[in-house]
């Protein structure tokens, strides 16, 4: 069975007002289609639908202070409540006391130790690895995860050969932002077929969008619309392609921020839990599922059932 997780950083369910909420103010027809008509808004969870189920799930934990980037990420990739274990919510990047949760065990070591298959699809440009080769740039959490199991992140090769996609989806960071002019460009509608495809050659795929963040940081509401327009047209091409029977897709997030641009912060908000699949794999999964700590045991449990 097939799980692509598709993790959005920094996205929380917000309050029904387009003035601070990008996500109130745009229109995303596909995901409001499966989601009776409703927004991806506090007030629309829980939702049950024909392909779609939504429900919200609590960042905090317990522990005092906003949620962070470094430990939200980690509990979702150990299912360990790792702010209550180092005392605090810490981010960006791991510390070397989030790092020992993430390098002991996390859902790529354990996939990789059962015999299944699994992979990171977001491309890296040359830039990065240098970074990290010189010591200039730190993993964050998923990248260390991945990495931690031996498994290799992909490429500029693997970009321009279709293995792997960008990580605006489109490609075209890679030649705006990073100086590739040949890059591959693609749709939106095009980059969720792509996706499909590329996640049904492993057992657990994971993409990471860290663009939602950022733009909740620079509180850009122009930005974070463009940004669900183009998600909401990616869901698309990837739900057409998808067969609900052999995959679930799951979508979620480490903190609330984006759906808050009244603030440079990150927030209390709890996040969405989006699953996209048949109803007995949406069920399974979210049964009492309440909080970010219960996804690792169900991914674990529906890829090896």
């Amino acid at each position: 069975m097939h799980v692509l997780f598709i993790f959005l950083d920094g996205v929380g369910l917000g309050a029904n007002n387009p003035e601070i909420n990008p996500l109130a103010a745009v229109d995303m027809p596909n995901l409001q289609k499966l989601l009776g008509g409703n927004k991806l808004l506090a007030a629309s969870a829980p939702f049950v639908g024909e392909r779609a189920t939504l429900l919200a799930l609590d960042a905090c934990l317990g522990v005092p202070g906003l949620p962070q980037s470094a430990t939200g990420q980690a509990v979702l990739l150990t299912g360990i409540n790792v702010p209550a274990e180092i005392g605090e919510h810490y981010g960006p990047k791991p510390n070397p006391d989030v790092a020992k949760y993430l390098l002991k065990g996390n859902l790529f070591i354990e996939l990789t130790g059962a015999g299944k298959k699994s992979a990171l699809l977001n491309a890296y440009p040359p830039r990065y690895f240098e970074g990290v080769d010189s010591g200039k740039r730190l993993y964050s959490a998923i990248p260390m995860a991945v990495t931690s199991a031996g498994i290799s992140l992909f490429t500029k090769d693997d970009l321009f050969a279709g293995r792997a996609l960008s990580a605006d989806f489109t490609g075209m960071g890679w030649r705006g932002m990073l100086g590739f002019p040949d890059a591959p460009i693609l749709s939106a509608r095009d980059a969720g077929t792509r996706l499909a495809e590329l996640a049904v050659n492993y057992d657990f795929s994971l993409f990471e969008y860290w663009a939602s963040d950022y733009a909740g940081h620079k509180q850009d509401m122009d930005w974070a619309i463009e940004q669900f327009e183009i998600i909401d047209g990616v869901l698309g091409g990837l739900l057409d392609k998808w067969n609900d029977d052999e995959g679930l897709i799951l979508i979620t997030s480490d903190h609330g921020n984006m759906e808050d641009l009244s603030t440079r912060r990150h927030t209390y908000a709890q996040v969405p839990a989006l699953l996209f699949g048949s109803e007995r794999l949406r069920a399974s999964f979210s049964f009492g599922l309440n909080d970010l700590m219960g996804i690792h045991a169900r991914i674990l449990q529906t890829v090896s059932p």
